[in-house]
């Protein structure tokens, strides 16, 4: 392998100046309740209404202030997600089996009651988040959803996410951003309860927050600075490969850019295509540090080596534009989500195809995936048994328990062993 650019540090790293800030304002929101959160959300955002939580004529007033494209093309994206995340359902079974005679084992999939879910508004109004993370609540069977996003700062909510966040089916729909927003989700406030789970993207505070609540509720991932690998052999689209990287360089200063290459020759039309395309890029000053400070482009000597780097990286999104894509389906193994052809492209994920865009980032893909309608289930095993296979089971417990020398554990399968044996 050679290094043709190399990029930045991209772990997502601690910040204890922010964590402190976060510890203490969720000290505060607890501690003051409303009171804090309409204090921050004024000072933060410049908004403090009469009730955060919007009612049914002002969610109606906002969808018929989306223009009918908006609507259609929502109804469409949500289609999508919506459709995958049931086929994706229909692949959990409830399970049961006789492992021995008379010993019944099973497990069911439970889904959780109630989740907060967050959808950004920062430097973009990132309407497409709802479905991603409140649809597959719902086709997991969550009874209740209640939806936060950031108001347009002093102006109020963007109609267009208040529809998005209706049509993917929020029971509840708050206008309330950042730490407060988590705060009032975890602690519960006011008419508000707690929720069980927490879900969505978010600021490095966010991120934080969902960190340090993480315990008191559940919480779908922890993610960083979005992040964007292309594998590319040289019958790729230099330009395309360059529109991808950019692609998601518009995110964030920090985003994480890679291409993994097979010759020097590719490797600078790419970085000359990207140079070129930043010039007329309406968010180049953005884009540009992030591919300056973090763009990265390896040379591999073949295709197992660019496997092996991928892997190591283990990006939020990977792109394969090679003429062989089937090996790289058949032998990665770490990404949050995998793009096969020059066809398809992270943006696509991220707004309307029905595969999620909530992804894990900083090497976090080495362990988990993505949000999808399981992580809002529960499984749950349970155990049932005949007399006689109780006596059998009891013996070798009580033998275990006496040889850990728990004492009162031993008892509890000798006084069965005793009962099913006058049985």
């Amino acid at each position: 392998m050679r290094v043709f650019k190399e990029g930045g540090h991209r772990l997502f790293q601690s910040d204890p100046q922010c964590t402190e800030i976060v510890s203490k304002m969720l000290v505060d929101l607890e501690k003051r309740g409303m009171d804090a959160v309409r204090e921050y959300s004024s000072k933060f955002d410049d908004w403090s209404p009469a009730n955060f939580e919007l009612s049914s004529a002002q969610i109606d007033a906002a969808v018929a202030a989306v223009g009918p494209h908006v609507i259609q093309d929502t109804d469409f994206c949500q289609a999508n997600v919506r459709a995958f995340a049931r086929a994706q359902l229909a692949t959990m079974h409830d399970l049961e089996v006789e492992t021995r005679p008379g010993v019944i084992l099973g497990h069911r999939h439970v889904p959780v009651n109630s989740v907060g879910s967050y959808i950004p508004g920062g430097r973009y109004p990132m309407f497409g988040s709802a479905q991603m993370s409140i649809i597959p609540a719902k086709v997991a069977g969550v009874k209740n959803v209640s939806a936060f996003t950031p108001p347009v700062k002093g102006q109020g909510f963007f109609p267009a996410t208040v529809n998005a966040m209706k049509k993917a089916g929020a029971d509840r729909i708050f206008i309330l951003g950042g730490v407060p927003a988590f705060a009032m989700m975890a602690f519960g406030m006011d008419v508000f309860p707690p929720v069980d789970m927490l879900c969505g993207a978010g600021n490095r505070f966010v991120a934080e927050a969902k960190r340090q609540l993480y315990g008191r509720c559940g919480i779908d991932l922890l993610a960083g600075p979005t992040e964007i690998m292309v594998i590319a052999d040289d019958s790729a689209d230099a330009a395309l490969v360059a529109c991808d990287l950019l692609g998601q360089a518009e995110h964030d200063p920090n985003s994480g850019l890679a291409l993994i290459c097979f010759s020097e020759d590719f490797a600078q039309r790419c970085d000359e295509e990207i140079q070129k395309q930043l010039t007329v890029l309406p968010t180049r000053d953005v884009a540009a540090l992030s591919w300056r400070d973090n763009g990265r482009i390896y040379i591999a000597d073949g295709r197992q080596e660019a496997v092996a780097i991928a892997d190591d990286y283990a990006p939020e999104h990977l792109e394969i534009q090679t003429s062989d894509q089937d090996y790289y389906l058949v032998n990665l193994r770490n990404y949050g989500s995998l793009f096969l052809g020059a066809e398809t492209t992270v943006a696509y994920g991220d707004k309307c195809i029905g595969t999620n865009h909530i992804l894990p980032t900083s090497r976090a893909a080495r362990y988990t995936g993505g949000l999808w309608v399981g992580k809002f289930l529960k499984t749950v095993t349970y155990q049932r048994m005949t007399p006689a296979a109780s006596k059998l089971i009891g013996e070798v417990t009580e033998r275990q328990c006496e040889a850990e020398r728990m004492q009162a554990h031993a008892i509890t399968a000798r006084v069965r062993v005793a009962r099913y044996a006058r049985e």
